[in-house]
């Protein structure tokens, strides 16, 4: 009989529970129009692409910031910056490829590698079909003729129609021949473009076999400048618990994007990551707005895109001790969710994963929560190698932009945009109440 009135208290204050959250949370999500203000300005073309070219990364750090300051959040240290350094190879200005009369549009038809060298003038190709890229002996004999011929001076890599096999056994060798010769190489996939931390001594191109090309004689202006010990910044402010003994929560985002490709052509990152920097800063608002029984550190990192870097010095040099943080939430391509969201480390803490879903049940918010393995694939992974549980979670949707010149404000629905802060809220305030 005891144990049945335990069931029925606990059923009821479960309950109850959930009323309160869902009551909390319907509050003051009118903030919209604020995400939509920070998203917009962060994809401007005054960003630059929130890139190495022009400091684009350091003007969002300071928007940021400034948004920190205006919500009162408190900077850990003097500052609400942790800077750090690391190699980045940039191109600040021409990026120009034309064949006779054909001019072809940067990051439409061509795109640059990443790690690609600089080129000015006239480039003439010898052409490699995918018969011969598959013949070591013959692949050989090309490389040298081209190194030592004045007809030649470079390499087209004619690969674009190369089977799935094909594709594994050529994988790599454009990339490996851009160390002794200029390359370009024809694709017939969507183009998406990266950074790197290196500069080949060789201008490294991909061109896009719609444009039905036969030439072999194209004039290339690639300007890449590889820029040594660049000083970038992560932003970070701290609302703390009025209590004590409170828990400690993190939220975090990357605020960098790819930048620019040549002094006219930019990247906008809107999913990827201005959509959740903006709901980091409003989350930042509506706990301020909404204290809850629990320490939150907000966390928008520089040098994600470069290979996590950001949020890999902080865990190298934290400024709270990692061991006090009882939960993290990383918001990264949050600018959709008709399909539902996906929470990578879901299957690593299955408990918290469960949270997500009995709310999301409760609620009836999103169309799907669904759990994903551990993945070094945003800023929540060195968090976790040390130890700290954290989820990172990403939208699901239509927009399928990413890393490409159309990932755009203008592309962004935001059309879960309440559902699933009030999903991130609940889910702080049930760890918080425990």
């Amino acid at each position: 009989m005891l144990v049945n009135l335990w069931c029925i208290f606990k059923e009821g204050m479960h309950r109850i529970l959930f009323v309160f959250v869902l009551y909390t949370s319907s509050h003051l999500f009118g903030q919209i129009d604020e995400v939509r203000r920070i998203t917009k300005t962060l994809c401007s073309e005054g960003f630059h692409g929130r890139g190495y070219v022009q400091k684009g990364d350091s003007i969002a750090a300071d928007f940021i910031a400034n948004e920190f300051q205006k919500l009162d959040l408190k900077p850990l240290k003097k500052s609400y910056f942790q800077s750090f350094n690391f190699d980045v190879n940039s191109f600040p200005k021409k990026m120009e490829l034309s064949s006779g009369n054909i001019v072809f549009k940067p990051a439409e038809h061509f795109l640059v590698d990443p790690s690609s060298g600089s080129f000015s003038g006239e480039l003439k190709v010898k052409r490699i079909s995918i018969e011969d890229g598959l013949n070591t002996q013959t692949l050989a004999e090309t490389l040298r003729m081209v190194m030592s011929s004045d007809q030649f001076n470079g390499i087209l890599l004619d690969f674009a129609s190369a089977t799935v096999d094909e594709k594994k056994l050529l994988a790599g060798m454009a990339d490996e021949l851009a160390n002794y010769v200029p390359v370009i190489e024809t694709v017939n996939s969507k183009f998406t473009w990266s950074v790197s931390q290196t500069q080949k001594a060789n201008c490294f191109l991909y061109l896009q076999d719609s444009v039905d090309l036969d030439q072999t004689v194209f004039n290339v202006q690639i300007d890449a400048e590889l820029l040594n010990n660049y000083s970038s910044q992560n932003v970070v402010g701290f609302l703390p618990s009025k209590k004590k003994c409170a828990p400690t929560f993190v939220y975090t985002a990357h605020y960098d994007h790819l930048g620019r490709m040549g002094e006219n052509n930019y990247f906008p990152g809107g999913n990827d990551n201005a959509s959740g920097t903006a709901m980091l800063i409003s989350m930042a608002k509506y706990f301020k707005e909404n204290p809850i029984n629990a320490n939150i550190l907000f966390i928008a990192f520089g040098g994600e895109e470069v290979g996590l870097l950001g949020s890999k010095h902080f865990v190298e040099n934290p400024l709270i001790k990692l061991k006090k943080i009882d939960f993290l939430v990383n918001l990264d391509i949050m600018g959709s969710g008709e399909e539902g969201i996906t929470i990578v480390n879901g299957s690593l803490f299955e408990k918290e994963f469960k949270m997500f879903e009995e709310i999301n049940r409760e609620q009836q918010l999103l169309k799907v929560v669904k759990s994903r393995g551990p993945a070094a694939n945003s800023d929540h992974y060195w968090f976790t190698e040390k130890g700290v549980p954290a989820f990172f979670i990403y939208t699901m949707g239509p927009n399928k932009n990413y890393h490409d010149i159309f990932d755009t404000y203008e592309n962004l629905s935001f059309s879960e945009y309440d559902d699933i802060t009030k999903l991130l809220v609940s889910f702080f305030k049930m760890k918080s109440s425990k």
